[in-house]
């Protein structure tokens, strides 16, 4: 049995290596590129795009994969679209695996917002001292906030256009709650731009806004594609082949 995994994100690196143990299965992750230098999963991987739907169902045909997982980034939403649109076309069977969305709580001063743009939108009325963790792509939504200064941390150095008061931090999370209290203290931050992206590794920096009374900017995810079963953890995923081998 051959399985696709879309993968990049740490349930992704987790379920190839669940899968990599099981009698009879070959699992092939697929990378998108955007990293230079990405954690590599277990079994077998391949690098760069497949040319839309139509690329990525020649692909699957060409392979004679079994099953297809979707286990991208939460905001990864054009390749999980691909990805339905050829599951559909070549008849292999699709499962989503996302992490559980963040839920404000008690303390929590959250601006939901639906896009980049939104989010930009929204900054001069909550302050001047930006933390944006959203990534090294899509900065030219910031690009025109002049007045605003941004502390940008990605894992990659960005590409222009960028705000052009821009302090860059290349960083890889986990990071701690202890390091990103310390991080909005020192830099006087006074609002927090983030991508509902979910998951332990990156929520510390919420808690810190909490606790330093610091507003935080949420751009929602994307939704899945319509009629696509959706699992939240690389066990309930490995479940799902294992019940299909």
């Amino acid at each position: 049995m051959h399985v696709l995994i879309l993968g990049g994100t740490a349930e992704a690196r987790r379920l190839a290596g669940l899968l990599s143990g099981l009698p009879g299965v070959r699992t092939t992750s697929s990378l998108a590129g955007r990293v230079a230098a990405p954690r590599m999963p277990p079994g077998e991987v391949r690098v760069g795009g497949f040319g839309g739907a139509e690329g990525m169902a020649v692909w699957l045909r060409e392979q004679r994969v079994d099953a297809l997982i979707d286990a991208t980034h939460p905001f990864a939403g054009t390749i999980s679209f691909h990805a339905a649109r050829a599951a559909a076309d070549t008849h292999v069977p699709l499962l989503a695996l996302r992490r559980p969305g963040w839920v404000a709580g008690p303390g929590d001063d959250w601006h939901p917002v639906g896009s980049l743009e939104e989010a930009a939108t929204a900054l001069p009325a909550l302050g001047n001292r930006i933390f944006l963790t959203t990534g090294r792509m899509g900065l030219a939504a910031f690009a025109g906030l002049t007045e605003q200064w941004f502390l940008v941390r990605s894992v990659d150095p960005p590409e222009a256009p960028c705000p052009p008061r821009m302090e860059v931090l290349l960083a890889r999370g986990p990071f701690t709650p202890e390091g990103e209290r310390e991080l909005i203290a020192r830099h006087r931050v006074d609002v927090l731009v983030t991508k509902d992206s979910g998951g332990e590794a990156t929520a510390p920096k919420l808690a810190a806004a909490r606790a330093a009374g610091v507003p935080v900017v949420v751009v929602r995810r994307p939704p899945v594609p319509a009629g696509v079963h959706v699992v939240t953890t690389p066990d309930e995923a490995a479940a799902w082949v294992r019940a299909a081998a």
